[in-house]
């Protein structure tokens, strides 16, 4: 049989999988439209709730990765000729204005250098200046390629003064860091769940206000994706139950089981343990010399980017960790790539044993090679 290698799974996702995620996810097949199923969705969308902080009735995961994600908020939400205003520092704000785009919408790019968050001062002048009605305005809480937490409240609040909906990419945050969509005025959400939720990479989290909601019953184009639809979609998942596609049934099993397992932990606690381990590699990266990418007020507990060090070669200590210690990290992208490391302490991979793991074995190459 084939040999999968046993890995520690510290890069920038898919975190390690819950033990009771993998046991969840052997339980045997039922049909899509199986009144067990069914009762179990509505758990799903019970556990989802209380893990985005909201009260949002149209809330359900998207059967994809959080990429489904995004494209199912912005096909929904966006119309050609839309103007949407999109805070880009990193790589990942680049690809929603890249999806915004492909929607024909009108994008209004708000930038900060790679590594810090976006200033709520710049988004307002966007909003003040922009020639007409906004339609939303996008921003990324848990930067994956750099390591930032956005604040989310004060952008929320001046895109509401401004008629606009406030869209939030929760891809890497969700499960790590409180997202609380309803405090925040978060209009749309979205997810991936081989983050912090511990389940493997298949399904999309999203959630939408009363407000997305109405936004998209009253557009006047039709929606774009069949697949993404979610006036079809909505059906499957609410009272109505009909058939849109088939869902992916082992994984709504996961992501039931990965959800419940955060509820057990109690949410405080899991945001706790997050913050309290992130931070002890942080402080343990620090004392050995090495330099944070990012300012430590909007430092992600759940994703740290350190600097490779000079005359270092990234890529052949990253090959070294895997091979030599089985531990897998992340490199840079875009513009951080050759630059950083990138590394994840997400969900069940966040577990004290993983940070003495790490900072030991990188120390031990470090010094064979400096």
């Amino acid at each position: 049989m084939w040999q999968v290698p046993t890995r520690v799974l510290m890069g920038p996702g898919p975190s390690d999988v819950h033990p009771r995620v993998l046991k969840a996810l052997s339980t045997p097949l039922v049909g899509h439209l199986d009144p067990a199923f069914l009762a179990l969705m509505n758990e799903v969308r019970d556990l989802l709730k209380q893990v985005f902080g909201t009260k949002n009735e149209l809330t359900l995961a998207m059967s994809g990765t959080g990429s489904a994600g995004m494209e199912t908020v912005f096909v929904n939400l966006i119309e050609p000729g839309d103007r949407v205003v999109i805070g880009v520092n990193g790589l990942f704000g680049q690809r929603m204005a890249d999806v915004a785009s492909r929607c024909g919408a009108e994008v209004i790019p708000v930038t900060a250098p790679w590594g810090e968050p976006i200033a709520p001062e710049a988004v307002e002048k966007a909003l003040k200046q922009a020639d007409g009605p906004v339609k939303a305005v996008a921003v990324v809480h848990a930067e994956t390629s750099t390591g930032v937490w956005q604040p989310l409240a004060d952008i929320g609040r001046l895109a509401h003064a401004h008629g606009a909906l406030f869209i939030v990419d929760a891809v890497t945050s969700l499960g790590g860091v409180p997202v609380e969509v309803d405090k925040n005025g978060i209009d749309a959400c979205y997810s991936g769940t081989q983050k912090c939720l511990s389940v493997p990479p298949g399904l999309a989290p999203v959630t939408f206000s009363p407000r997305a909601q109405e936004a998209i019953r009253t557009r006047k184009t039709k929606i774009q994706s069949w697949y993404f639809d979610l006036s079809m979609i909505q059906q499957y998942w609410g009272e109505e139950r009909f058939y849109h596609h088939t869902a992916p049934i082992s994984m709504i099993y996961a992501l039931r089981e990965g959800l419940q397992v955060l509820v057990d932990e109690g949410l405080e606690n899991v945001y706790r343990r997050h913050l309290e381990l992130g931070r002890r590699l942080q402080a343990a990266l620090e004392d050995m010399g090495l330099v944070l990418h990012v300012a430590e007020a909007y430092r992600l507990p759940q994703l740290t980017t350190v600097r490779v060090p000079e005359g270092v070669d990234e890529a052949a200590i990253r090959r070294r960790l895997l091979e030599e210690f089985g531990i897998e990290i992340g490199g840079g992208l875009g513009e951080l790539k050759g630059k950083v490391w990138r590394v994840g302490l997400m969900g069940y991979s966040c577990q004290m044993k993983n940070v003495v793991l790490f900072t030991s074995a990188l120390r031990q190459l470090l010094a064979e090679v400096r």
